[in-house]
């Protein structure tokens, strides 16, 4: 006999069959857009560029956007009458709402590796709810930026961000990109988020009052980009190397444009905007950076690790026989015009085994881990030729490192030998 109320259930597609493999495969379409602009003197009332954005097609609600501004210490100290003028700019602004005075917070690698920076810019958020059609406006640098931008990120699964960076290298690369970050166990970015900004609002006045290795630093990420996509603009940046370092405002402006640019490109083209592969063609020199950095305590900015890096990386592409010599001693020189060291103390001193955490050679694994997958580092074939490789031949870099150290030691020129090239170069 049959069992009517059985045969039921299973003919519904609830009996047996139910147990069936079935996937069904989600599709979801996303198109981020933002502008970066490029201004000055951003928080001047005549000035309606922030007005505008915040006002703009995705104001809802009727309300007076409600904005949170979170800033530099630094950049508070630099400009004594900032924090009474973005006040003063939001008070003559009828359709905007400044929830608070502006939030200080500290400058540099120090409020990325302090938990309590994230929680007072989340506790800030919470007190003065600031929702998803509200703003947290981040000025200053880009450790800064990373770790306000994380935190706006995390706050009610992402409120806006408006990211006003103060510095050469995050106007010309950190702050235009999708990634916010803070540090923990002891990594840089260990912790982060892909997160968009709302807009980013480069203001060059800030950049007046940056001090020299502020100023230079930021170069390192032009010349990066430069070497691995645009080989005319690394000859620009090697014809106005003298100019950059004397300061000249009118080449730092194109500078940080076509750097951005590039960056910009990049993230859109590449296919890879999130990162989601094993290969980071943007990090070349990062690897060796990163660690550094870390060795140095965060004394080392950014940028002149990157500068290293790069020098590192070059250096080891020339000795493998991957760049050509001229082409390597070009990229050094334009290092040294612009006054950024090609080695430094981090890179060469203790035991270079790459399973002592304490040597640079251990930053390759971290580097590898951080994005997961087998390792993939962006070297050169020549400039403007990069290729990816997914081992290094420590022999090769221990080589490196002490040729940079002959090169950062002759104050004028590069070497035209050292017993540590052995020939190659």
């Amino acid at each position: 006999m049959i069992d009517t109320q059985t045969a039921n259930v299973e003919s519904a597609g609830l009996g047996r069959s139910s147990r069936r493999d079935r996937t069904i495969t989600q599709v979801v379409p996303v198109t981020f857009t933002y502008p970066v602009h490029f201004t000055e003197h951003l928080f001047d009332p005549q000035q309606t560029l922030l007005r505008d954005i915040l006002t703009g097609p995705e104001a809802s609600g009727g309300q007076p956007p409600r904005v949170l501004c979170v800033v530099d210490d630094g950049v508070l100290a630099a400009f004594p009458g900032l924090e009474g003028q973005i006040q003063a700019y939001f008070a003559a602004q009828p359709g905007l709402t400044l929830v608070a005075p502006p939030l200080a917070v500290p400058g540099g690698e120090r409020c990325k590796s302090d938990p309590g920076q994230v929680e007072r810019v989340h506790e800030a958020i919470n007190a003065h709810g600031i929702d998803r059609h509200a703003y947290v406006i981040a000025v200053g640098g880009g450790a800064v930026l990373d770790m306000v931008g994380y935190a706006a990120a995390t706050a009610h699964r992402g409120v806006r961000l408006v990211r006003v960076p103060t510095t050469v290298l995050s106007q010309n690369d950190s702050a235009v990109g999708v990634k916010n970050s803070v540090n923990a166990f002891g990594k840089k970015n260990w912790l982060g988020t892909f997160a968009p900004p709302h807009a980013v609002l480069n203001d060059r006045a800030f950049l007046t009052t940056l001090e020299d290795r502020d100023w230079l630093g930021g170069l390192s990420e032009a010349l990066k980009v430069a070497l691995l996509k645009d080989a005319a603009f690394f000859e620009w940046l090697e014809a106005n190397a003298a100019a950059l370092a004397a300061r000249d405002r009118e080449a730092m402006d194109h500078a940080v444009y076509r750097c951005a640019e590039l960056h910009l490109q990049h993230i859109a083209g590449s296919g890879d905007p999130f990162e989601r592969g094993s290969s980071r063609p943007l990090d070349f020199g990062h690897w060796a950076a990163h660690k550094l950095e870390s060795l140095s305590n965060y004394e080392l900015r950014h940028g002149e690790a990157v500068a290293v890096g790069i020098a590192l990386d070059c250096t080891y592409a020339a000795l493998s026989d991957l760049l050509p010599e001229a082409d390597w001693r070009r990229i050094l020189a334009v290092l040294r015009t612009l006054k950024l060291a090609v080695s430094v103390p981090e890179l060469w001193s203790g035991t270079q085994d790459a399973t002592n955490p304490t040597s640079v050679l251990s930053g390759l694994n971290e580097f590898r881990e951080h994005l997961g997958g087998r390792l993939t580092i962006p070297l050169l074939t020549g400039i403007g030729q990069p290729v990816e490789v997914h081992e290094m031949d420590h022999d090769i870099l221990r080589r490196a490192i002490a040729l940079l150290e002959d090169v950062q030691a002759q104050a004028s020129s590069l070497p035209l030998s050292s017993p540590h090239t052995q020939g190659v170069l």
